[in-house]
């Protein structure tokens, strides 16, 4: 393990890479990481970093988002199969139908996504920036893909926008229960109970607050509370712990696990940066036509 380690530093700098990790990737991936956080926060630092290569410990999308962004670059992925299931969950002739179906539409494309849904799509949003970005739209109508529990969660926030759902949803949020929190409530009485978007409204309704992979880091580490019960993926507790020694995080049994994050091991990001192999590579007519929408998120954003 420690030969791996040390390796993996040697051809970070003989290849001039930095190594970016979401937080739903195992703890010895985030460890060896230059930068762990949300989708959000992973675009911004792929366009601001100055190192040639990009080594993405994520799903697919996120290494497609830091390529459209930064096409002079090298962007490798840890492990090529390493998919996002939701992020297929549209088609672009689903969202040029609703185009055709609806005046004043704005198609608000969720960042767990493909390059050719991006491409087609107005703006892209994160679970962190959506409810700012889409109440900014001027458009009334937003058809927002492809998570329909994220989508109506902001519709619940956004009375004055008209939404229209896609059927798509994150196998990992959508299986958490609201049993499932009951039952850690008996375990845990006091804890609060952190909640992501990609949960079901029905989960949403018991939160004591619903926020993005970062937002819950955020409220956990300034709220009083020392005992939290964490609905979302379970490769957020490392960071969690990180910042919060004295507390404790529970999570829903069964504990929500995402098989594709969890396919990346150090080996994987040592064989890719001794290889460069898992390049992403996109068609450049694609790349410009998805950067608008990826560039208006930060835009609005800020």
């Amino acid at each position: 393990m420690k030969d791996t380690i040390n390796n993996i530093k040697a051809l970070k700098k003989e290849k001039d890479a930095v190594i970016l990790a979401h937080y739903y990737v195992d703890a010895a991936v985030q460890r060896i990481a230059d930068y762990v956080g949300d989708s959000y926060y992973l675009s911004k630092i792929a366009k601001e970093t100055p190192q040639k290569v990009i080594l993405f410990c994520g799903v697919n999308f996120m290494g497609e988002s830091a390529k459209i962004l930064n096409p002079d670059k090298t962007v490798i992925m840890a492990d090529a199969s390493a998919d996002c299931p939701m992020a297929h969950m549209i088609q672009p002739e689903d969202i040029l139908q609703k185009r055709a179906e609806y005046e004043d539409l704005a198609v608000v494309c969720y960042i767990n996504s493909t390059a050719e849904t991006k491409a087609v799509s107005d703006v892209c949003v994160t679970s962190s920036n959506a409810i700012a970005i889409v109440k900014a739209l001027p458009q009334e109508n937003i058809y927002f893909v492809p998570d329909k529990n994220l989508g109506a969660y902001i519709s619940n926030l956004l009375p004055e926008k008209k939404f229209i759902f896609n059927a798509g949803f994150c196998h990992v949020h959508e299986e958490i229960r609201t049993g499932h929190i009951e039952e850690a409530l008996l375990i845990h009485p006091n804890a609060k109970v952190l909640v992501h978007p990609e949960c079901t409204m029905a989960v949403i309704k018991m939160a004591d607050y619903v926020g993005s992979t970062s937002g819950i880091i955020d409220f956990a580490t300034k709220n009083e509370g020392l005992e939290f019960i964490v609905c979302t993926e379970e490769g957020i507790k490392y960071n969690l712990e990180q910042a919060n020694p004295t507390k404790s995080f529970y999570f829903p049994s069964p504990v929500p696990l995402c098989r594709n994050m969890k396919k990346i091991t150090l080996e994987k990001i040592e064989h890719a940066l001794t290889t460069m192999d898992n390049k992403i590579e996109l068609d450049e007519d694609l790349r410009i036509k998805a950067e608008k929408a990826l560039k208006r998120m930060h835009e609005i954003a800020g």
